[in-house]
């Protein structure tokens, strides 16, 4: 392949890390509507129409005008809503939950983009929902999914599509962001994508011993009293994770700093997913760019509002390595008669979203480096 054949499949591919690798990270499992295309665009014919020579008047051919690139009236500012759910699809009727909500700001430019996550017990008003019956309410985020999944007449059924509906809407309501695109994902290709690319190198920054798999990496057993037996633990320091130890890390949240350490933990591995397809240079090597391509498409669902993910991943394949900011918004418990309701952004956090909003994100975290989640 040639540099300038590569240059359009590496504009892609970087394009689809920023945004795919995201979702990939969110912890849950999809119920695929559809399948979104995967194919870039078509070879352009050349034209046969003969023009004269200015100096020997015989005739050359034209050089066509190439069409415009996918994405080409792609433009910024644009809000995409990532969402790990967990849907427990052996158990017949089981409501999908959202366990991982994330946000992602691309400026005007389509140079810069901030990520964040909303915790999943943010206390938020639900609005009605008349799709699955559901009067609205004031309850914890992550219910957005599951009551807006609901079927009326079928209950063993739930449309996870439908409770991405409802959960989009929510989200836009509370951060007063235009939701312009958005994916849900499985747990189960994410092993194997990572896998697929070596594994990668990720900095732990605290003790982590995971409830759910073993140092082999079976599943620990479940018994009424909870899970038992060996556990896998991930020390501090730089580590190199296979693909079912990156997922197992990042789903862990009964640990030090709760749902919160979660949530900074699969910011921290989509920097680290970002950076090894960058550093590996995959769009030169075709075969390993279409293997990475085909293993997204058997895990993602995209919601588009009409485009195809290749649209916005081109729009987006100029942005620098650097350009990705993870934020963290810290919270507090919110309780009522001393009874546990769900979480709260502190004023900082709901001040970094007003920020955002209007454009002012870098400056106000110039002012505010803590938010800055370190990689």
């Amino acid at each position: 392949m040639t540099q300038d054949a590569a240059r359009p499949r590496r504009r892609w591919l970087l394009g689809l890390a920023a945004l795919v690798a995201v979702a990939l990270v969110a912890a849950g499992a999809v119920v695929a509507t559809r399948l979104v295309s995967r194919s870039g665009p078509g070879p352009v014919a050349a034209s046969a129409t003969p023009t004269p020579s200015l100096t020997t008047g015989a005739p050359v051919t034209s050089s066509p005008t190439p069409p415009p690139p996918p994405g080409a009236d792609v433009k910024g500012p644009l809000n995409f809503l990532i969402v790990g759910v967990d849907t427990r699809v052996t158990v017949p009727g089981w409501e999908p939950h959202a366990d991982a909500v994330m946000v992602m700001r691309v400026e005007a430019g389509l140079k810069r983009a901030y990520l964040f996550s909303l915790p999943r017990d943010l206390v938020v008003d639900i609005p009605a929902f008349p799709k699955s019956g559901y009067p609205g309410g004031r309850t914890k985020l992550t219910h957005a999914m599951s009551y807006g999944s609901r079927v009326p007449g079928d209950k063993l059924h739930p449309s996870t599509a439908q409770g991405y509906e409802l959960l989009r809407t929510t989200v836009s309501r509370y951060t007063g962001l235009r939701i312009d695109a958005g994916a849900v994902l499985t747990f189960f290709g994410f092993d194997r994508l990572v896998d697929a690319l070596g594994g990668v190198d990720l900095y732990i920054d605290q003790r982590v011993a995971s409830i759910h798999r073993r140092p082999d990496g079976q599943y620990r057993p479940h018994t009424a009293s909870g899970y038992v037996g060996p556990q896998m633990v991930y020390e501090k320091g730089k580590r190199h994770l296979n693909g079912w130890q990156a997922r197992d890390y990042a789903r862990q949240r009964y640990i030090a700093g709760g749902d919160y350490a979660r949530q900074r933990h699969q910011q921290q591995l989509i920097r680290a997913l970002v950076r090894k397809i960058l550093d590996q240079g995959l769009a030169r090597d075709p075969d390993q760019v279409q293997q990475v391509v085909r293993t997204l498409g058997r895990t993602m669902v995209f919601v588009g509002g009409g485009r195809r993910v290749i649209d916005f991943a081109y729009a987006l394949g100029g942005m620098p390595a650097d350009g990705l900011v993870l934020v963290g918004l810290p919270g507090d418990g919110v309780r009522t008669g001393g009874a546990y309701r769900g979480e709260q952004l502190r004023p900082i956090g709901r001040q970094f979203i007003s920020e955002l909003r209007a454009g002012r994100a870098d400056a106000f975290l110039t002012a505010h480096p803590t938010l800055r989640v370190k990689t």
